[in-house]
């Protein structure tokens, strides 16, 4: 496929930062350091990968002022090298265009409004009264329920469902397999038997944000389950009913968030972390990964918990002591008193 090739000159023009070297060096393509051709250009945005800059073949490299000397080849010198290279690589990689229109097996439900410049694809069922927003695509197979809200320039890709009810924003992004709206986990118990609790909430999602493969957000069984502005969400992670996620939070997957929890703007969540429900996390935490929050968090900072592991047999013996721990504690406190009361005699 012949590509673009654009100016080092060029980008910095259109996205800031600094040319050292040669400006007209060409590029068509971001490569890693240790992978990049000629044409292409690397970045360095950690120093551990630094040695790799004397061996490189990329044409030019995306760096900090403190590397701006570490090497010969032209290079665009920037404050944030890695939000650089993600900026670029989008210019550079543009998502795929779809022209507008319905694909002919595409099922439309009465009262469906799908703006003319839409694109529906094969397969495609759009419940009565959904509306589909302008530039929006929905991909294969993809399932829109009654009345739900699509804005415009989301993209759906292939068998997305998003439940009756439900709004997305613009600019949204929901991989394949994700569920929007199911009905959270709600049930009572009576006679020995479970009770299903209707979920008569909605879940919405706000602008701008991404939604992994397979991820599931349920809607509120009273009130909504809300997913603020720029929320980036991995593959497979669970959002439970009422759960909100503040704007601008990244969670990384297989992270599972109990009901009617809310998390913070700016919050950072590693992978397969648990959270467990009625909590709430403070603006700007970081949970690490596999770490379970069981109680709220009020302040910000980073929090782990997170058990090492060791050889089979020694982690055995370690895990044996921890189920003792509390009497050891006990224990403690009364040696200390009776060492206390020692030193008096003494």
């Amino acid at each position: 496929m012949d590509r673009t090739a654009y100016r080092l000159a060029d980008i910095v023009a259109r996205f800031g930062g600094r040319v050292e070297g040669d400006g007209g060096v060409a590029i068509t393509q971001i490569g890693t350091l240790e992978s990049a051709t000629a044409g292409q250009i690397a970045f360095l945005a950690n120093a551990k990968y630094r040695k790799q800059l004397e061996s490189t073949a990329a044409g030019a490299v995306i760096l900090s002022a403190a590397d701006a000397d570490a090497t010969t080849l032209p290079r665009i010198v920037s404050d944030n090298p890695y939000s650089y290279f993600a900026k670029l690589s989008a210019f550079l990689n543009p998502l795929p265009a779809f022209a507008p229109g319905i694909h002919a097996s595409a099922v439309i439900g009465e009262g469906a409004v799908v703006a003319p410049g839409a694109h529906i694809a094969a397969h495609v069922t759009i419940g009565e009264g959904a509306r589909i927003g302008a530039g929006s695509v929905i991909m294969s197979g993809c399932s829109i329920g009654a009345n739900a809200v699509i804005g415009e320039n989301t993209r759906l890709y292939p068998r997305v469902v998003v439940y009756h009810d439900c709004v997305l924003g613009n600019n949204v992004i929901a991989h394949s397999g994700a569920v929007i709206g199911a009905d959270g986990f709600g049930l009572a118990m009576e006679g020995g038997r479970w009770l299903k609790i209707p979920q008569i909430g909605r879940a919405i999602i706000g602008n701008d944000v991404e939604i992994g493969a397979n991820t599931t957000i349920d809607r509120g069984a009273l009130d909504d389950t809300v997913i603020e502005d720029d929320v980036k969400l991995d593959n497979q992670i669970q959002v439970a009913h009422n759960v909100r996620i503040g704007a601008h939070t990244a969670i990384a997957g297989c992270v599972g968030i109990a009901g009617s929890t809310t998390i913070g703007r700016y919050c950072r969540i590693g992978g397969s972390a648990g959270i467990l429900g009625h909590l709430t996390i403070a603006d700007g935490v970081e949970i690490s990964s596999f770490t379970l929050i069981g109680k709220s968090i009020r302040e910000k900072g980073t929090y782990s918990g997170i058990y090492p592991f060791s050889e089979k047999d020694g982690w055995l013996k370690n895990a044996a002591h921890l189920r003792h721990l509390d009497d050891m504690a006990s224990r403690i406190k009364n040696l200390e008193k009776e060492l206390e009361i020692l030193k008096r005699r003494d």
